[in-house]
């Protein structure tokens, strides 16, 4: 039974940070940050004509549809008032490429959830909660070093981190837009690197909810 509990225990450690990114990402992925976002002073406007009520409904409606709450039809045919397509061909094949990505990224998200209230329940019945908590103190210091590494990365050289990163989940130069793409126009340059900056300002706070109570238990 140890040896299970040894197991459980470090899995938590090594699980812990992609399990607090994965529910940064479905943070940000709510109504909560694009609109913060999109309204925040400092925002850059659309130089071709797009104003914040036009990428507050066409961006959440296009985080809809990487949730999987709009088909592939209804996307693809979506138009603006004026009858132009929403996005076009180039467009629509990289959301395809993200909404894949996004979902395959929430599945992961859903598997940990579960791993973690299982392996809490195992703690209490088996009566080593605070073990539980050493490893999710453990597993939060180290997701905070490697945050503040990639938030360095961003603020040192984020045109770069941007790169690799797609280069690393998506094929060729697909993701590679013009400027006057809708897609750029609702998701600007400045709409990612704010979103870096919020998944991990996101992360670190999650993180810090272990460590704090470990803490307070190791004092009290």
């Amino acid at each position: 039974m140890k040896i299970v509990q040894k197991l459980i225990l470090i899995l938590i450690v090594i699980l812990f940070p992609l399990f607090v990114v994965t529910c940064s990402i479905r943070v940000a992925l709510t109504p909560f940050y694009i609109n913060v976002e999109y309204n925040r002073p400092g925002f850059p406007a659309d130089a071709y004509g797009f104003t914040t009520a036009d990428r507050l409904q066409w961006g959440q409606y296009s985080i809809d549809y990487l949730l999987g709450k709009v088909s592939d039809r209804d996307f693809t045919a979506q138009t603006l008032p004026d009858g132009t397509p929403l996005f076009n061909e180039r467009e629509l094949s990289h959301m395809q490429d993200v909404r894949d990505l996004t979902l395959v990224v929430l599945q992961i998200w859903k598997g940990l959830c579960v791993f973690f209230a299982l392996a809490l329940l195992a703690s209490l019945t088996g009566k080593w909660p605070g073990q539980f908590l050493r490893a999710l103190h453990d597993g939060a210091l180290a997701t905070i070093a490697l945050i503040a590494a990639i938030l360095a990365a961003v603020w040192m050289n984020f045109n770069l981190l941007f790169t690799k990163f797609h280069q690393l989940f998506f094929e060729g130069d697909s993701w590679l837009f013009y400027l006057t793409d809708h897609l750029i126009r609702l998701f600007p340059l400045t709409f990612w690197q704010d979103l870096f900056i919020f998944i991990g300002a996101c992360t670190i706070l999650f993180c810090l909810i272990p460590i704090l109570f470990y803490r307070l238990k190791k004092h009290s």
